[in-house]
């Protein structure tokens, strides 16, 4: 074992969304000796997998990018494994997601808000940390004659376009929406959520942007005092009494992988745990916090005993309702072989389908009128397909994406082996709940009303997936138990809250973890409650407040701009 003989003030374990973010804020202060281990490979810019928007499905389930998780056998889905994508390699998932950027509703903060000890989590606190990391190019080249210009940023380091969704397709889809009776918004991310419009994307000049190219790239090589390690795989964080100072870790080498990886260590001031809802409640259970009984069962000399740890995971499920398209004016034909090299071509240029990641545009709805505000998220997408690529038979079609945001299924995630190398027992118990069953036939109801307006008549070639046969609560209740995929969003698995409550994990003043000293945890675990949408912006604010808090800085003072909320209360 080597140890490196440099004591770092701060070592993050993750280069993935927030860890990136982190860095970068971290080390602008040149007194701070910032170190961040990747476990994956770096993001070389070259790789077209990556880099190219459309090319999403080819990082998906390739090993060389992605973890390949797949859950414990789900009792709601007939003991069926879920698979499930995470980053591998520098950005994380941001690297391999399908670049949709939402920032969830307002209400979503207020309920933070109203937990104890959350106060400064509500969404007027966490507001100037959306706007101070985004330049919002969606607004257009003047973001003051923006209409809703005092809620979006203009010079943050995540630059992002929108839409533009002006295809046929597209078009049906908006319109559609209305004749449904659920109208328009202007900005989903502005002043109201609910409506259907265009999306905000990480991409910028046809490129993915992911947190490494945003925050990372952009000063690595400028900073002497930010060091990155890449193929550095944690094995645990190491402790005096209830200190964290300093992390054991393996070093793979260039094209082996971690085979043959040496073990080192690194000491630190501090140790901050940025790998996300599986890693960083794998790491505190390697490293001696969670909750006793399992870890003690498990040999692991316990460090503070913390429940909650690898508790509360909450995740998004989705189904996709594929129609057949009776005009050729989907991008079906894009998937041909050999149009690959003329698409690449384009791309190189910054032009054609390869440019954009397709989820365009979108909905937020409520599927009922008791919601108080919307519970289920649609992404619209002129094409048949699914995230691996496969594409059902019969031409030209589209789909829409949707699940319900606000299940009250708890998931877990647990080590059952004290190698770091094997992959913690992960399961979302989806579908197991009252609510779950009531949602899920509204959610698709909803979603077959809305593809069935005038709006697509002259496209309408009959529903694919599920099909007429599916109608029943209880047929499409079966159907989703077996088609149903992970929207990809996991969270609030070592979740926020003060020390009196007994599941909570990190201190939502310090970020700290709960009787320890020295170890933080800044990522999508924290998060107390998920959010309504994609979760990588949350994310991203999470670790833009969490730097203000870290170095001492006086934090954003709260933002009051007004926003669109209904006069019924939430749950």
């Amino acid at each position: 074992m080597s140890s490196d003989t440099k004591v770092y003030d701060y070592v993050i374990v993750g280069g993935g969304s927030a860890g990136c973010a982190l860095a970068n804020r971290l080390s602008a202060d040149p007194n701070n000796e910032v170190l961040v281990l990747e476990a994956g490979r770096p993001d070389y810019k070259w790789d077209v997998y990556i880099h190219m928007p459309a090319a999403l499905m080819f990082a998906i389930g390739n090993r060389l990018y992605d973890w390949k998780y797949e859950s414990e056998p789900e009792p709601g889905m007939s003991g069926r494994r879920v698979y499930h994508a995470r980053g591998k390699v520098l950005g994380g998932s941001s690297s391999i997601n399908g670049m949709i950027f939402q920032r969830g509703n307002p209400m979503d903060y207020d309920k933070w808000g109203r937990i104890p000890g959350m106060e400064t989590w509500s969404y007027e606190h966490c507001l100037p940390y959306f706007k101070r990391m985004e330049t919002c190019l969606g607004a257009g080249p003047d973001l003051d004659a923006y209409e809703g210009a005092e809620l979006r940023g203009n010079d943050g380091p995540l630059a992002m376009e929108r839409g533009p969704a002006e295809t046929p397709l597209f078009d049906a889809w908006l319109k559609a929406g209305e004749e449904a009776g659920y109208g328009r918004t202007d900005d989903v991310n502005g002043f109201q959520q609910e409506g259907f419009a265009a999306f905000d994307k990480n991409v910028h000049r046809a490129r993915r942007l992911s947190a490494a190219r945003a925050y990372l790239h952009p000063v690595l090589k400028q900073r002497r005092n930010l060091t990155l390690k890449t193929r550095a795989q944690a094995d645990k964080i190491l402790f005096e009494g209830n200190k964290a100072v300093g992390v054991q870790y393996r070093q793979g080498r260039f094209g082996l992988g971690m085979k043959g990886a040496s073990t080192k260590t690194v000491m630190a001031k501090e140790v901050i745990s940025c790998g996300g809802a599986f890693n960083s409640p794998q790491l505190l259970q390697l490293s001696g916090v969670g909750d006793r009984e399992h870890l003690e069962g498990l040999g692991i000399e316990v460090v503070s005993h913390l429940p909650g740890v690898g508790e509360n995971m909450q995740d998004h499920l989705e189904v996709y309702i594929q129609y057949a398209c009776k005009e050729p004016v989907s991008i079906q034909p894009h998937l041909k072989f050999w149009k690959r090299p003329f698409i690449g071509l384009a791309w190189l240029f910054r032009k054609g389908p390869a440019s954009s990641n397709h989820f365009e545009a979108g909905a937020f709805v409520r599927s009922n009128e008791n919601e108080a505000y919307p519970n289920l998220m649609f992404h619209f997408l002129p094409i048949a397909i699914r995230y691996d690529g496969s594409a059902p038979e019969g031409g030209h079609g589209y789909q829409v994406h949707v699940g319900p945001m606000y299940s009250d299924a708890k998931g877990t995630v647990k080590i059952t082996s004290t190698d770091p190398r094997q992959k913690p027992a992960v399961q979302f118990n989806y579908l197991t709940t009252e609510q779950d069953l009531r949602e899920w036939p509204e959610a698709v109801r909803t979603a077959r009303k809305i593809l069935n307006q005038p709006a697509f008549d002259r496209f309408n070639g009959g529903e694919i997936s599920p099909g007429p046969s599916v109608e029943t609560d209880q047929e499409i209740m079966d159907w989703v138990a077996r088609d149903a995929e992970t929207a990809l969003h996991p969270s609030c698995t070592c979740k926020m809250g003060l020390e009196a409550d007994p599941m909570a994990v990190v201190d939502p003043f310090t970020m700290k973890v709960h009787g320890t000293e020295g170890l933080r945890v800044v990522d999508a675990s924290v998060m107390p409650i998920v959010s309504n949408g994609n979760i990588y912006a949350p994310t991203m604010m999470i670790a833009e407040k969490a730097a203000d808090i870290i170095l001492g800085s006086e934090p954003l003072p709260a933002d009051h701009t007004p926003v669109f909320r209904r006069d019924i209360e939430p749950a």
